[in-house]
């Protein structure tokens, strides 16, 4: 009897890369976040009393997780009506303009959340907290505090931010819904509105707890959106309290309060999949039955293209328009009069802008771009290799137990609240182990904590990419003797290089609009255009702000076009 060759090797052979894989994330995701655990439950520390039932926990928790509550509620709750809304007339109905919406309507999650935050306060910003007043207070109007600052327009910054996620899980959940089952309740009589809350809904119910659960994760962790219209006014939700403590150098309380934020992050994802499983199916395509069906609007064609429309010029490109106007006027108060270039290119000057020079001729925002493309583009090659020898070990070497263990580590970031998984890393790295020194303030730890947190798009991105290369070709090479890694470069990356050059460019925009997670790790050594800008609104310096944030908008716009076209004519290439 013949065995076949593969059974045959060796099982070092044959699991030596899952095994690598595996130590290789428990080392960047597990061991970070089994430290902050440790280290909170070390005896006499006290932490956890602290923050859960002091006479300082009022502050330190109960109302920072009320305020994070409403604020992920809300935001998921508006998500999920208005990516809703817009994936419904994309998909379903005849609505004029439908790719170029579809398009729009993935954009606003490509700018970074503090963009939009600072384009608001160039807007509705009022003399409160000192400092010049928004457009609005230039105009005579008087701006109340609840839309300048706080609760309200975090939410709404936030639900303009993350609704391209809602609008893209229900847009795909849609154009599965099956054309029959329309068809047929439109030749009994049923009303449109009966068609949509008896037939689509409960169909797209799984889409739509997903979108909701995912908006819910970004906004309850996001940390840009409430520093900068929250803490002017002593709003804290966790992500800002979690920084604050780390930054005066109570880190045990700092720890306890990631647990508690991924805790929560956790509860209502494990709930929202709870639901989803509780149900017993949502079978949608069956053949020749999931043929599109669009409902023709009639009358409301235009009116609802013009309401799409509107959202997606206020969430993309007016927002843009904003930070460039206040990046060139002199005062918010007349965004579009006495424009000067002096915020990009001026010289130093003591009687203007108090001394400050152009960003461009400002030395830390030079040494900031350069750190932040050297780091971007290191982050994800990093990235991207680990996520392909990933996606390699999980596709062509499949271990009981252990490859379910990779693949659940290597998902695992993207359930972490950034600003949360940075503090792990300080947990970890940030004193010395063993003959190993420590790695705060240094570029290093930086990388690896960003590596760790795009690997879920890394390995998503290889998976889908190997999944589609013959297993066959692998194994002839094998048999004429080609090693492993001769293998992965003369076979698997020229097959799935335009698939892994489009997750590259993804991951490069995640990276460089990152403020959560570079918010705790960086040093004035390891400065980072996204940090710089947030300094710089917290300093009051609002146009140096908006135009380095226009700088970051530039680079990410180059970088998702890119990926655009790649993706294209990969698309092109498998036709």
């Amino acid at each position: 009897m013949i065995l076949p060759l593969r059974r045959l090797r060796p099982p070092l052979a044959r699991y030596g890369l899952t095994a690598a894989m595996a130590l290789i994330l428990v080392v960047l995701v597990a061991a970070p976040l089994a430290t902050i655990l440790i280290q909170t439950l070390q005896p006499g520390g006290g932490a956890w009393a602290d923050v859960l039932a002091s006479r300082l926990s009022q502050n330190l928790f109960w109302r920072p997780a009320a305020n994070t509550m409403i604020i992920g509620l809300a935001v998921a709750g508006g998500c999920v009506l208005l990516g809703g809304f817009l994936a419904w007339l994309v998909v379903m109905t005849d609505v004029p303009g439908r790719p170029l919406i579809a398009f729009m309507a993935t954009l606003p999650f490509m700018i970074p959340s503090f963009a939009t935050a600072l384009a608001w306060g160039s807007v509705f910003r009022n003399g409160r907290v000192g400092g010049a007043g928004g457009l609005l207070e230039g105009l005579g109007f008087s701006v109340p505090d609840w839309l300048s600052w706080g609760m309200v327009p975090t939410i709404v910054v936030l639900i303009a931010h993350y609704y391209a996620l809602a609008f893209t899980v229900i847009a795909a959940a849609l154009s599965t819904v099956n054309g029959d089952l329309v068809e047929a309740a439109q030749m009994t009589g049923a009303s449109r509105k009966r068609i949509l809350f008896g037939i689509v809904l409960p169909v797209v119910t799984p889409a739509v707890i997903a979108g909701g659960s995912l908006a819910f994760a970004g906004a309850v962790s996001n940390f840009a959106a409430p520093a900068l219209l929250g803490l002017p006014v002593r709003m804290q939700t966790l992500s800002t309290r979690l920084f604050g403590m780390i930054e005066i150098g109570q880190t045990e309380r700092g720890y306890v309060l990631a647990i508690l934020l991924i805790a929560i992050s956790a509860i209502f994802l494990g709930i929202g999949n709870r639901i989803l499983n509780s149900r017993r199916s949502f079978a949608t395509i069956s053949g020749k039955g999931a043929r599109p069906r669009r409902f023709a609007l009639g009358a409301m064609r235009l009116p609802l293209a013009l309401l799409a429309w509107i959202v997606c010029i206020l969430t993309t490109l007016l927002p843009i328009l904003l930070l460039l106007a206040a990046s060139l006027a002199p005062s918010s108060l007349s965004l579009f009069s006495d424009w000067t270039l002096h915020y990009w290119v001026g010289a130093a000057d003591p009687a203007f802008a108090r001394g400050q020079p152009g960003i461009f001729h400002n030395p830390q925002l030079i040494s900031a771009l350069t750190t932040t493309l050297m780091l971007g583009a290191g982050v994800v090659f990093a990235a991207n290799a680990l996520g392909l020898l990933i996606a390699v070990a999980l596709t062509r070497q499949k271990v009981p137990v252990l490859s379910n263990a990779v693949s659940q580590l290597s998902f695992l970031p993207m359930l972490l609240p950034g600003i949360a998984f940075a503090a792990a890393y300080i947990a970890l790295y940030g004193a010395p182990i063993g003959p190993l020194p420590a790695l705060y303030g240094t570029k290093l730890l930086l990388g690896l904590a960003l590596t760790a947190a795009m690997l879920p798009f890394a390995v998503q991105t290889g998976r889908a990419t190997v999944a589609q290369i013959s297993g066959d070709i692998d194994e002839a090479a094998r048999m004429t003797g080609a090693g492993f890694f001769r293998r992965l470069w003369a076979i698997t990356l020229p097959l799935a290089a335009r698939g892994l050059a489009a997750g590259l460019l993804i991951s490069f925009v995640n990276v460089i609009g990152d403020l959560a997670i570079t918010v705790l790790l960086y040093t004035p050594t390891s400065p980072l255009l996204a940090v710089l800008s947030y300094s710089y609104a917290s300093d009051g310096f609002h146009q140096f702000a908006n135009a380095v944030t226009l700088v970051i908008l530039v680079i990410s716009m180059l970088a998702t076009c890119a990926a655009t076209l790649l993706r294209g004519r990969r698309r092109q290439t498998f036709a």
